[in-house]
């Protein structure tokens, strides 16, 4: 039972969801202070080379994350000073982050340098709760033969819930998405609630990139999120900006992701380049359906989503 494909699909969509999770759940932060950030994809693979070296030279997992996290908030540093300092338009500068830190960009000359391909990584992370539980039918290989990633990804979906709707500054957060004036005019700095929440954003990034290489696929190579910061990206409009949907949303796409292995272990294939286009059909229909004022309202994006604020224009 427990190896049926559909109980091992289910399983490998909690696996492969884990970092898009995190990632979106990074990039829903952001967008609720008002902040569009396409460069998720660049911030994941830089987490995921730096995490991979922490790993390498320290072998220490807690360490690793920590480093990850350091390497994608530091990539979102600079988005926020671009679009909020210098107020770029906010699609121009992610996209752009993407390409300088992307599959052919810093990612790529870092993992070189430090000269980390064709290494197995020195730890990984592994299931942790006991074997009686793995082995129960059904729920065991879904829910209890997991890492730390995805026990500590719940954790984080729990702690935004709760810091959205129950806490001062997630209002906070929230009335800088919907009208930074409003919000300034109440004596809330507009500027240090959209830094803020784009650096967190861009370490949860980072925090995903490394899920690959510490865990997915515990290894460097070029490129190896493949695409997983799109898919990130196109899931916080998908859930409607709601970090419980972003939950369900992660594994559902997450079960795409695994899929074609999964088939190809129970000698059914299927053409890869159909799943491989995904994120980007993915990203550009989201885009679509946020292109106007009308569809933002019917959606529940933030109202301010992707608008520069300038002070003195109040």
């Amino acid at each position: 039972m427990n190896n049926s494909i559909l109980v091992v699909v289910l399983a490998s969509a909690v696996l492969y969801g884990t970092p898009l999770l995190f990632a979106a759940l990074g990039e829903l932060l952001a967008e609720r202070s008002g902040v569009l950030n396409l460069g998720v994809e660049g911030m994941m693979l830089v987490g995921a080379v730096m995490g991979f070296w922490a790993v390498q030279r320290t072998s220490s997992l807690a360490l690793a994350l920590v480093v990850a996290a350091i390497a994608g908030g530091a990539m979102a540093l600079i988005h926020a000073f671009l679009v909020v300092t210098l107020r770029a338009n906010q699609i121009v500068s992610g996209l752009a982050l993407t390409i300088f830190a992307g599959a052919a960009g810093l990612s790529s000359y870092l993992g070189n340098d430090l000269n980390l391909a064709d290494q197995p990584a020195k730890r990984i992370f592994h299931s942790v709760l006991p074997k009686s539980l793995r082995d129960l039918p059904v729920i065991g290989p879904i829910l209890f033969n997991q890492s730390l990633l995805v026990y500590g990804s719940w954790v984080v979906v729990i702690v935004v819930v709760l810091y959205l709707r129950r806490t001062r500054p997630g209002l906070n957060v929230r009335a800088v998405g919907e009208s930074p004036a409003a919000a300034d005019a109440m004596g809330i700095n507009v500027t240090v609630y959209r830094y803020v929440h784009t650096v967190v954003g861009g370490a949860l990034a980072g925090i995903g990139g490394a899920c690959f290489s510490l865990s997915i696929t515990p290894q460097w190579v070029d490129g190896l999120t493949s695409g997983a910061g799109w898919i990130a990206i196109a899931l916080v409009i998908f859930a409607f900006w709601r970090p419980g949907l972003v939950l369900i949303g992660a594994y559902f796409f997450g079960a795409f992701s695994a899929l074609p292995y999964t088939l190809q272990a129970h000698g059914v294939t299927i053409a890869p380049e159909l799943l491989q286009s995904l994120p980007y059909v993915m990203t550009v229909l989201a885009l679509v359906l946020v292109s106007s004022a009308g569809a933002k309202r019917r959606l529940g994006a933030p109202a301010a989503l992707g608008l520069p604020y300038v002070r003195e224009e109040r």
